[in-house]
């Protein structure tokens, strides 16, 4: 029987994809505002504003609220001496396993919201493929970015 990976993200990449999904929200508001402003500018149908609008508020909550927390629950990830296993997947459970002798490097990467909340990202590159372990914490990222080169050279010497 096949386990799920059992490591979890960050609780506070929660906090991160919903400013991420507020800010991506402003600028969809920006753009639906436009949009109306001509919808009355060229005296078009008042309902197309509403259908507008109702479908601007459903895709806000859902990028606020609904998505993050969902993305949240499905991520999981497991690294082992021979590879590196990861589930995410909204509605489509993706899992992948990438085998050690793969790994080329491995980077941590931290934008200015991961950074405020003391998150970074791992990034693990094969010659064909790029994987992101996304959302941990800044001292876990850095452990767990040390051990897959370490565990990748292992690797590449067996071989």
């Amino acid at each position: 029987m096949n386990l799920e990976p059992r490591k979890r993200i960050s609780g506070q990449a929660l906090k991160v994809w919903r400013i991420t999904g507020i800010i991506k929200m402003a600028i969809g508001w920006v753009l639906t505002f436009t949009v109306i402003f001509f919808v009355h500018f060229f005296r078009w149908p008042l309902w197309i504003s509403a259908v507008i609008l109702v479908i601007e508020l459903i895709y806000t909550y859902l990028s606020v609220f609904f998505l993050p927390l969902l993305r949240w629950k499905r991520w999981r990830y497991d690294v082992r001496e021979q590879e590196i296993e990861l589930q995410h997947g909204l509605f489509i459970k993706v899992r992948t396993l990438v085998p050690m002798v793969r790994v080329q490097h491995v980077d941590t990467v931290q934008g200015p919201i991961l950074r405020k909340y003391k998150l970074a990202s791992v990034i693990v590159h094969t010659a064909a493929t790029i994987h992101e372990i996304p959302a941990l914490e800044e001292d876990e990222a850095e452990e767990l970015r040390m051990f897959i080169s370490k565990l990748a050279r292992v690797a590449d010497e067996d071989v």
